[in-house]
């Protein structure tokens, strides 16, 4: 878990080249940037920035030309609001050793300095793309998810209604699972979640009068996703003639749900027996990827039936005067 710039630095050191040039801190130094106080969010890592202050500020050859090429005033100035703004860490790219006015600035503030040999660029692109998921919201919801055409599909809906009987037909059929009873969301973007599997449940799923399945074991690693992006939820209710007369015949069922704030398509499928459930998953799946692309058949429908009426039914002719 990250929770540090000392457990950063631990997981990823080795892999980056990261060294402490300062003692590194007995206090654990949090990661998690704070609301600033114009209302922006504080960026987790990014080159030297003395406006819009990253949480981890990176120095490199042309931040330190630039810095070189100021006067002994402005030089003095920037290094001010640069400690001032209290840092989690300083990062020195491309073996830049800190000059000495970081280090009399770095204990005057108990601002760390840090050291690695990687470019700057490659330095802020790795350590970005492993603190978004590090330190990504995360939410865990009761289902099963799996990816189908392509597509994270995350079956819900009460006990015993199929879900686990439902995902395995699904992965015979050549899809691939990602988790079952309780896949984990991170939200990695804005509009973006990821599902993962809890370490001890990965490979398995749980089949009603089978037992615990090891789908890897059993169909091979081709039917197992580490990590999958969420793209569309399904909710498995019973078939109840009163629930089903609410569902508009030519739109259906298709509402959202929010997960760590972010609304997912989702869409309610009535179970009963002799309903083929994993066919209408890949159909519900397929009408999905139309509609992301601008189609909807429900419209197209609506819309060529209004077409058809305007003919049957052309306007009257304008009276002559």
């Amino acid at each position: 878990m990250i929770d540090s710039l000392q457990s950063l630095i631990a997981q990823t050191g080795n892999r980056l080249g990261l060294r402490w040039w300062t003692p590194e801190p007995p206090e654990a130094r949090p990661l998690r940037p704070t609301p600033r106080g114009d209302g922006a969010r504080q960026s987790l890592i990014g080159s030297l920035n003395c406006i819009h202050p990253n949480l981890l500020q990176v120095i490199g050859q042309a931040e330190l030309h630039y810095l070189d090429a100021l006067g002994p005033t402005a030089f003095r100035e920037t290094l001010d609001k640069l400690f001032a703004e209290r840092p989690a860490a300083i990062l020195f790219s491309d073996a830049i050793e800190p000059p000495p006015e970081f280090w009399r600035a770095a204990e005057r503030c108990g601002v760390p300095l840090l050291g690695s040999g990687l470019s700057d660029e490659e330095l802020i692109n790795h350590l970005r793309y492993f603190l978004t998921h590090a330190l990504a919201e995360r939410e865990t919801v009761h289902g099963v998810f799996i990816e189908v055409l392509g597509m994270g599909v995350l079956l819900i809906g009460d006990a015993a209604i199929g879900k686990s009987e439902l995902a395995l037909d699904l992965i015979t059929r050549g899809h691939r699972l990602v988790a079952d009873d309780a896949p984990r969301f991170a939200r990695i973007a804005p509009e973006t979640l990821e599902g993962t599997c809890p370490e001890m449940l990965r490979d398995f799923l749980e089949v009603r009068g089978l037992g615990i399945l090891n789908i890897r074991s059993m169909f091979g690693e081709g039917a197992i996703l580490r990590a999958k992006p969420l793209n569309l939820v399904i909710d498995l209710q019973p078939l109840e003639p009163q629930r089903m007369t609410s569902i508009d015949r030519l739109t259906g069922s298709l509402s959202t749900m929010t997960i760590v704030d972010v609304a997912v398509p989702c869409v309610t499928m009535p179970v009963a027996p002799g309903r083929n459930l994993a066919i209408l998953v890949e159909a519900a799946v397929r009408h999905q990827m139309l509609r992301v692309r601008g189609y909807d058949a429900g419209i197209d429908f609506i819309d060529r039936q209004a077409r058809a009426l305007g003919i049957e039914h052309p306007d009257p002719p304008m009276p002559r005067r």
